[in-house]
This record gives C-alpha cells, structure tokens and sequence, in this order.
C-alpha cells in the first residue's frame, strides 16, 4: 500500500469507528443522566456534608449529558472501534499473523474496560477522599458538572489505555521486536517511567499516581510472562516450518 491508500484507510477506518461510536451515543442518551450520577457516585460520597455539583451555564449539563452518552457509547461499541484500529494495522502484518486480529480486538476492549473499571472502583474513592480532604468551615467544594466528568473522564482513559501494555508487549513479542530477556533488563527503565507516564496522566498527588504506577509496574511484569509464551510459540512454529522445508526438499 501507498502513503495515500493508507491515508485513505485510515480515513475510512474512522469514519466506520466514528459512526459506531455516534450509534453508542444515540442509544446511552436517554440513560445519560443515570450514567453520570453513577460516574460521579465516588465523588457524591466524598463531599462534604450539604455539599452538592453545581452548573454555571445554561447549556452546561446539557452538554455534560451528551458528552457522558458519547463515552458511554465508545464504551459500548469499543469491541468494534479496536477491530477497526487493528484492521489498519492488519496490512502490515504477515499472514499467519492475520488471524490474531480477532481476539486481540476483543482483548483490546476488555483490557481498557477493566483498566477503567480499576480507576472507578479503586482509585475514584481515594482520590475524591484526598483532594475533598482539603475542606473545613471556612473553605466548601463546589464542584462543576463540566470539571467533574473532565477529571472522571481523564482518569478513566488514563487507567484504560495504561492497561493495553501487556497487549502491546505480546504484539511487539509477536513481531519478534522485542525479547523476555531485553524486558528484563530494561527493567529499572520501565519502572521509572511508569512512575513519569503516572505523573503524567494522573492528578499531581502521590497517591493517585501510586495507584497507577503499581499496576503499570505488575502489568509490565505479566507481558515479560507473555513474551515467554509468545518466543516459545514462535521457536515452536519456526521448527515446524523447518521440518515442512526438510521434508519438502526429501
């Protein structure tokens, strides 16, 4: 494929991804209200007493509304969406390699809706704790709609994207790019910007960015498992290829 043909399907690889996600949105609209009450339900119990969100424009929960159906709906249709990334990436692969596109989709999905689910479980209530943490008599929270799910949806993303690493590793082990042993000793490496990707991602407090950095590190060791599997795998298939060529030539 050209620059262009690639160009033209990663266009057409949007557009479907974008549709689906529009089709998501129309169908969470009416509970979108519901979703974000119970999006926003670590922070409810961590405010203070008669304390509540406020909006401060007409048009704001409106808005907030819509954008909470359209992550709903990227949720809900990111089986789809994540086919539809590795399809443009398919091209590029060889064809044994092809039949993977399938469960890896599905692995993508599931991967960031448990990554998700891990920030709204664990790390939503102690972080909203810390930062409400910081009110007494003479200072209340007012939170915004718009500044709440902001601060949701950031932490929510973060935790689902840093959840694909063990994916990605068994990619690049697939590929042959990189090896259980260079994993480990880049170690020490990886713990380090686990920690800066964290700081990053995350709220500047400790704790929050503890609460990232800790699965990152286990999830980087898990893909070092998975890049054993995945170089035994590929010995196994090279030594089958080498007695089909034997038997070939006999």
């Amino acid at each position: 494929m050209g620059f262009l043909e690639h160009l033209d399907e990663l266009r057409k690889r949007l557009i479907r991804a974008l549709i689906a996600a529009f089709a998501g949105m129309l169908a969470c609209y009416a509970f979108s209200k519901t979703l974000f009450d119970w999006l926003m339900l670590p922070l409810f119990r961590a405010l203070p007493d008669e304390s509540s969100m406020i909006y401060t424009a007409p048009h704001e929960a409106f808005f907030t509304y819509i954008k909470v159906a359209f992550v709903a709906g990227v949720f809900v249709t990111s089986p789809y969406i994540f086919h539809q990334v590795w399809l443009f990436v398919r091209p590029g692969l060889y064809a044994h390699e092809r039949k993977y596109i399938l469960p890896i989709s599905f692995c993508s999905a599931l991967l960031f809706v448990v990554g998700s689910l891990f920030g709204y479980f664990i790390v939503f209530p102690f972080a909203y704790k810390f930062f409400m943490g910081f009110a007494d008599v003479f200072i209340s929270p007012m939170i915004t709609m718009k500044e709440g799910f902001s601060f949701a949806l950031r932490l929510l993303i973060a935790f689902g994207i840093v959840f694909e690493l063990p994916l990605v590793i068994f990619f690049l082990a697939r590929l042959g790019l990189v090896t259980p042993a260079w994993l480990r000793a880049k170690r020490k490496y990886a713990i380090l910007c686990g920690f800066l990707v964290s700081a990053f991602l995350t709220p500047p407090d400790i704790f929050t960015q503890t609460f990232m950095a800790g699965p990152l590190i286990l999830l980087y060791e898990l893909g070092i498992w998975i890049a054993v599997f995945v170089g035994r795998q590929r010995n196994d298939e090279a030594k089958e290829t080498a007695h089909a060529s034997d038997d070939g030539a006999a």
